[in-house]
C-alpha cells in the first residue's frame, strides 16, 4: 500500500498523474486529502486516516509520500505511524512559506514543538528525499542541507515543484518500498 498526500494544491491534475505513476510500484495506492488551511486539524486528521489505512491493509512495508507540503505531512504522519516515507520537495518550514495563504501558519511553529527532538535520527533509515534542482518554489539546496545528515538525497535535473513526473524514480521507490 501507499499512501499518497498531495501538496499546497489539492485539485492539481498532477496529482492524479502521480498516483496513476505510483501504481506501477502498488495497485493499492490511496489518495488522502487534507485541508491544508488548518494545520493542527490537518495533523490529526492525517493521523488517524493513515492509521486508518495501514489497518485495513495486509501489505507489511506501507509507503507514505507526498509533494511539497503533502511531504512536510508525510515525514512527520510515516513516523509517527511507524512507515517508510518518500518525500519529493518537502516544504520543511511552511511557518515560514505559506503566510498569506493559510489561516494560522504559526500552527507549525507549535506542531514542531511538540515533536520528538531528534526524531530525523530516529527516522534516518525509513525517509527518502527527492529533490528538483529547479524547484523554482522552495531552495533545494537549503532542504538538502538541513536533510543530507538523516535521509538520502536524490537529484532530478528536470522537475519542477511539483514533480510532475515520478516514473523514472519508481525502480528506486519500489526498493526502497520493498527493503
Amino acid at each position: 500500500m501507499i499512501v499518497y498526500l498531495h501538496g499546497y494544491d489539492s485539485t492539481s491534475p498532477g496529482n492524479h498523474e502521480k498516483i496513476m505513476q505510483l501504481q506501477f510500484i502498488d495497485d493499492d495506492v490511496r489518495f488522502i486529502s487534507y485541508s491544508t488551511q488548518h494545520p493542527k486539524h490537518d495533523m490529526q486528521h492525517l493521523l488517524n486516516e493513515v492509521q486508518k489505512a495501514i489497518e485495513t491493509s495486509d501489505d507489511p512495508s506501507p509507503l507514505i509520500c507526498g509533494v511539497g507540503l503533502g511531504a512536510y505531512w508525510s515525514e512527520r504522519v510515516g513516523f509517527l505511524c511507524g512507515i517508510k516515507q518518500a518525500l519529493f520537495n518537502p516544504n520543511l518550514h511552511p511557518e515560514l512559506t505559506m503566510g498569506g495563504k493559510i489561516d494560522r501558519p504559526e500552527e507549525y511553529e507549535d506542531i514542531a514543538t511538540k515533536c520528538i527532538d531528534g526524531f530525523r535520527n530516529d527516522n534516518a533509515s525509513r525517509c527518502m528525499v527527492f529533490l528538483s534542482r529547479t524547484d523554482g518554489i522552495l531552495d533545494s539546496r537549503e532542504s538538502a542541507a538541513e536533510l543530507s545528515p538523516y535521509y538520502s538525497i536524490m537529484w532530478d535535473e528536470k522537475q519542477p515543484h511539483k514533480f510532475p513526473k515520478i516514473s523514472h524514480h519508481l525502480q528506486l521507490l519500489k526498493a526502497f518500498k520493498n527493503a
